[in-house]
């Protein structure tokens, strides 16, 4: 409050530092050029020093100077009890919006995201209203994702936890033998939750585009062929078709190691969607400076309002909290494009029409200006 007091008072002084300048200038007319305009203004009404006599004259120029001086003052304090109106007018019409701004501002550095400000009639102040709004929105729901993160992780090491405590509660009563059966359960949750912690890693690093690239000279087309007859076996298994793309070479400067995980990333999740009989296919092409590499199928489709959503961790989409995965292949996947310059973008038709994700990367003449993060 204190702040704005100060502006409020600079405010109103600047009012009157212009009204002080301009009663100058009036002054300084009125002492050295009202009296000679004032005299040529007699003579041509044929009342000059001949006509009236010169002390005539000059009492009735002393009476018209102090005249126009008295109603100088009285004008310059009309113009300063205008200036304070105005100034108080002023400030609150611009500074009530900046004092509410402000409080907005504290309370969301306090933790209150859900903090919004209303907008004011001034253009300009309104679109800094909407910024500090826009602000607060996007911290709200980071905190919800971030409150919904640690629900997640903490429901993902619940089961292998309480299945590991199961069997040593049993193994301590002697309900369960000490035979290779038992310490393999155990193992083989102790590895889920490696696996889960390996996840969360490489999650972080992708959100926060700290993956370590070695980036070369590769072909994407050749990069996304070599991914999918890789996991060829489980589209037969599956009884999946899969349809490489058949195009020239994409030229690119990329981590292949990195690129393929994408790759794999997305193709796994086209297979986990789409039902048997149905067919995955890539297509792979140029735009302006960028290539591209689309993976379509034909499978359960994205429902409009999750389209928006698909990419963030841990979501799995409505009524797929009980299909395989943990929701975050596809946030990784995005993270290391990023991390290339490039990006991954979902579309589909809604539900049962299939989805198509496209893989965008820098062509290799312009990846240089990408600026991409690159290892030691």
């Amino acid at each position: 409050m204190r702040v704005f007091n100060r502006l409020r008072a600079r405010l109103f002084f600047s009012y009157l530092l212009v009204i002080a300048i301009g009663a100058l200038a009036m002054l300084v007319v009125v002492t050295f050029l009202a009296p000679s305009f004032f005299q040529v203004h007699l003579q041509r009404m044929g009342h000059g020093p001949a006509a009236i006599g010169a002390a005539m004259l000059a009492e009735v120029e002393e009476g018209f100077s102090s005249s126009v001086r008295a109603a100088l003052l009285i004008g310059v304090g009309v113009a300063i009890i205008g200036a304070g109106l105005m100034a108080a007018f002023v400030g609150r019409r611009l500074l009530r919006p900046l004092e509410e701004v402000r409080e907005a501002t504290r309370k969301m550095a306090g933790g209150d995201y859900r903090q919004r400000v209303p907008l004011p009639a001034e253009a300009e102040l309104a679109a800094l209203a909407t910024d500090v709004n826009t602000l607060g929105e996007a911290l709200d729901q980071t905190e919800r994702r971030r409150v919904q993160l640690i629900g997640e992780v903490a429901h993902e090491l619940r089961t292998p936890l309480t299945t590991i405590e199961g069997y040593m509660e049993g193994l301590i009563d002697g309900v369960l033998p000490s035979s290779e059966e038992t310490f393999g359960a155990i193992a083989e949750e102790a590895s889920r939750l490696k696996r889960l912690a390996d996840d969360l890693s490489a999650l972080s690093q992708a959100e926060e585009g700290a993956h370590p690239l070695e980036l070369r000279e590769a072909d994407l087309t050749e990069l996304a062929t070599q991914a999918a007859e890789r996991l060829r076996p489980q589209f037969e298994y599956k009884g999946v078709a899969l349809r490489l793309p058949e195009g020239p070479p994409l030229p690119v400067r990329v981590d292949p190691d990195r690129i393929s995980q994408v790759f794999t990333n997305i193709l796994g999740n086209a297979l986990t969607h789409t039902p048997s009989g149905g067919a995955v296919s890539i297509e792979a092409g140029t735009e302006g400076d960028m290539v591209w590499v689309d993976i379509t199928d034909t499978g359960r489709g994205i429902p409009v309002e999750d389209l928006a959503r698909i990419f963030e961790r841990f979501y799995r989409g409505t009524g797929e909290q009980t299909s395989p995965g943990r929701g975050i292949g596809l946030t990784i996947a995005r993270g290391i494009a990023r991390a290339h310059g490039g990006d991954i973008n979902a579309t589909s038709s809604g539900l049962e029409q299939g989805a198509t994700f496209r893989v965008t990367l820098p062509a290799l003449r312009n990846h240089g200006a990408q600026n991409p993060k690159e290892s030691a």
